[in-house]
């Protein structure tokens, strides 16, 4: 089926975005959560839509349109362990999307314009099939970054959530561009290029789901990951987007509002291929608990313990 695509109303040219180059001012001290008990939720990456919103689902990734953008408003996407595993080479075959019926970027529109085309959901995270793969060569999924940014901090961004997947056996990722302010545009059908672009990642598995989300400016800026982590609140206030709308309100509010950097692994581990075999698998935290129990929690560090325990 053929979604026709309705652009939204683009915010006033003189909209200023709520981002400073310094993030630490927004970060919340927290904890992942033990309290937290996971339910099964199908759809669980999906944000909350309104009534004009169309949903395009592929086999790996469902998408929001932004027509008069011409890039998607958001992509989200389940990742699991097994998904890590390569089984399909990189195309690099851009095409229309054949779910949407109107006008959309091109090889024109980048052709000369000193932009990447660079992918919201990485080729990388959808290589377990050839129609995967396929799929995230849509130009419904990529955006104009600045080729620093796409070769740099967004690439090391997408190798840790990577990595997050195959420690706690899935991930639930949403990522986009900001579509707000006064943008400036490339080619033929004027696709805007984003200032910004966020990331929000769910580890909904127990012991300790947690949320974190990320603003990166559109440059080839570089520096830490971890230097643009927000809690998941501040990605909701700067793009207007409910993250996780199936979440018990509950769970929601504390996950949301919570960022806690030591919770996470900063260090990116080399994913399967069906070629090599060759792969980090989390194995079970070798330390005792305070209460004399052998910790639960699953880790990939090379010393055998989880982040509270001196994982590194």
């Amino acid at each position: 089926m053929l979604w026709s695509c309705q652009p939204r109303t683009s915010p006033p040219e003189n909209t200023q975005l709520a981002v400073t180059n310094n993030q630490t001012a927004t970060k919340v001290d927290g904890e992942a959560s033990n309290t937290i008990t996971p339910m099964a939720i199908t759809g669980l990456e999906i944000p909350k839509t309104s009534a004009s919103d169309k949903i395009i689902t592929h086999t790996a990734y469902s998408l929001v349109y932004d027509a008069g953008h011409k890039q998607a408003n958001w992509v989200a996407y389940e990742l699991t362990a097994q998904h890590t595993i390569k089984v399909a080479e990189r195309s690099n075959t851009f095409k229309p999307d054949p779910y949407l019926s109107c006008i959309t970027a091109s090889d024109k529109e980048y052709s000369g314009s000193g932009y990447d085309k660079g992918h919201l959901a990485p080729a990388a995270d959808m290589a377990w099939s050839a129609s995967t793969m396929r799929e995230s060569f849509y130009f419904s999924n990529v955006s104009p970054q600045q080729p620093g940014f796409n070769r740099g901090i967004w690439k090391r961004l997408e190798e840790l959530v990577r990595s997050w997947a195959i420690e706690y056996k899935a991930v639930y990722v949403v990522c986009g561009p900001v579509l707000k302010g006064a943008l400036r545009t490339i080619g033929p059908q004027r696709v805007s290029v984003p200032q910004y672009f966020y990331k929000v990642v769910l580890d909904y598995t127990p012991p300790g789901c947690k949320g974190i989300g990320f603003i990166m400016p559109n440059t080839s800026k570089g520096g830490a990951v971890y230097n643009y982590a927000v809690p998941i609140d501040s990605v909701e206030k700067l793009t207007d987007i409910d993250f996780f709308p199936l979440l018990p309100e509950d769970q929601e509010r504390q996950i949301e509002s919570t960022l806690c950097i030591k919770c996470w692994r900063w260090t990116a581990v080399q994913t399967q291929s069906n070629k090599t075999n060759t792969t980090s698998v989390s194995a079970q935290c070798s330390a005792t608990t305070l209460a004399g129990n052998r910790c639960k929690r699953k880790t990939l560090s090379p010393n055998g313990k989880c982040y509270q325990h001196g994982g590194n």
